[in-house]
């Protein structure tokens, strides 16, 4: 923050999302939005590094030669590691107080939350499931969310290239690679991977520009961005 490195800790849960202290000022940080809600930094906000959570078949895919954080032995050897259900554990976990609501998905819907500018979507995970490619646009710019042939994994980006908007849809959805789903553009038949790279036609070579996107559920990202849309064919 301002030339100065911070540390941060574990501090506490708020809305059911992570709350860090920074070991430097004491100020409470909120994790999703990097938010200092209490303390001397109150109102600053940390860069966000861009990042994206995919499966680690993907990830390894595309990275034959990157490496893998390994456990701590002193949390294994104590089993302080959450287990492989603990999706499943927090699933059970009642949402916060006030978080029902009569419009949108169900508090603990898995959506994938995009924003652009001062706009922002929720893209439940069952409307990916049976779309598979969702074109959109968001703050005047063209885009496209993808789930992988895992149905786990999700990515965005700006479906333009060159000043060209392109309209992209999944060619198929039988490719046992789940780096690997396809699509197509209707514009020049050209294919595009799941890492956004054209493969194959005119376009081949040309990547599409990532857009970040956030896998949360819905009581939070509504709660964070109280202003946003679900996309119009989850709304139920």
């Amino acid at each position: 923050m301002e030339g100065y490195p911070l540390t941060f800790h574990l501090h506490g849960i708020n809305n059911q999302n992570f709350l860090m202290r920074d070991r430097e000022t004491g100020t409470w940080w909120q994790q999703v939005t990097g938010e200092a809600v209490v303390g001397r930094l109150r109102g600053r906000r940390l860069q966000p590094i861009e990042f994206e959570e995919v499966t680690f078949a993907v990830w390894k895919r595309e990275h034959p030669e990157g490496r893998v954080m390994r456990p701590e032995p002193r949390h294994v050897e104590d089993d302080s590691y959450a287990g492989s259900d603990w999706e499943e554990h927090v699933a059970k976990v009642p949402p916060p107080p006030g978080s029902e609501s009569e419009e949108g998905p169900p508090p603990r819907q898995l959506v994938m939350g995009v924003e652009l500018g001062a706009e922002s979507v929720a893209y439940p995970i069952d409307a990916l499931r049976t779309s598979r490619a969702i074109a959109d646009t968001l703050a005047g710019t063209p885009i496209v969310v993808v789930l992988g042939d895992d149905d786990r994994s999700v990515r965005a980006w700006k479906r333009v290239v060159e000043g060209q908007e392109l309209d992209l849809f999944v060619a198929s959805h039988v490719s046992s690679d789940v780096s690997l789903a396809k699509l197509l553009d209707s514009q020049t038949g050209s294919e595009w991977d799941f890492a956004g790279t054209c493969i194959a036609g005119p376009l081949v070579g040309r990547r599409l520009e990532r857009v970040p996107v956030l896998p949360s559920y819905w009581f939070d990202w509504k709660a964070h961005h109280p202003e946003t849309r679900v996309h119009e064919s989850a709304v139920n």
